[in-house]
């Protein structure tokens, strides 16, 4: 866009089909996730018909997706910008740190995962030097609901589901066998001070040296790992 010579980006003019599609993605957030065709059109005041005709571009980029009832929610194309911004951050530079002092406190393999759609990615990790230990790859993309972080991005995502109240209780959740029988992983949840999820940190190793005696020194590790992340993430 070209800016009036002497002017600000505030004066120049923009492209009303844009600027409407913007206005669509503008109505969602943690407290409507979900919102139906009348629900737009109040909020923006925009008419039906050219709500319908916008969102039909927006899904087809991955930008909303069309639920059950003819309702829509935010596509995975806004996870993908999202990360590009976080990324300007140099997420890699806190949270690298961070996941080898978490693997060295627990010799077990500590990770780093997002939310993508129906299933959970992993950012970063951390391996000990152990010659047996829990291996993964950054960038791999595992189930959702099962292993300990992606319980708890199903715990903390919004809408909340009341299925998963008692690991919101307790603040962790562990899996034990569940992805991979000789695996077993405790994770907890990273937030905003506002409550908005930001992803799971977990550890995760043989389920041998997984017993409940190990429980307390394992959370213990994670709690102190979270609450430096949250401390330089949101600071």
């Amino acid at each position: 866009m070209t800016v009036p010579e002497g002017g600000s980006m505030s004066d120049a003019k923009g492209v009303e089909a844009v600027e409407r599609a913007l206005q669509i993605m503008d109505c969602f957030s943690p407290g409507t996730p979900e919102l139906g065709l009348a629900d737009i059109a109040r909020q923006t005041g925009q008419y039906k018909s050219t709500i319908l005709r916008l969102a039909v571009s927006l899904e087809r980029f991955g930008y909303l997706i069309r639920i059950e009832g003819g309702r829509y929610r935010l596509g995975p194309a806004i996870w993908r910008l999202g990360s590009t911004y976080r990324q300007g951050f140099d997420l890699s530079d806190i949270m690298r740190p961070e996941l080898k002092l978490l693997s060295d406190a627990t010799n077990e393999t500590a990770s780093y995962y997002v939310r993508e759609g129906n299933t959970r990615t992993c950012l970063f990790r951390s391996e000990p030097t152990r010659s047996i230990r829990h291996s993964i790859a950054e960038g791999v993309n595992m189930p959702l609901g099962r292993g300990a972080t992606g319980k708890i991005l199903m715990a903390y995502s919004v809408p909340l589901d009341p299925a998963y109240e008692d690991i919101r209780a307790a603040g962790y959740a562990v899996s034990l066998g569940e992805r991979d029988p000789e695996v077993a992983a405790m994770a907890v949840p990273i937030a905003t001070p506002d409550g908005r999820l930001l992803g799971a940190i977990g550890v995760s190793g043989l389920i041998t040296r997984f017993g409940p005696d190990r429980h307390p020194q394992l959370l213990a590790a994670l709690r102190d790992c979270q609450k430096r992340l949250t401390d330089q993430i949101t600071g």
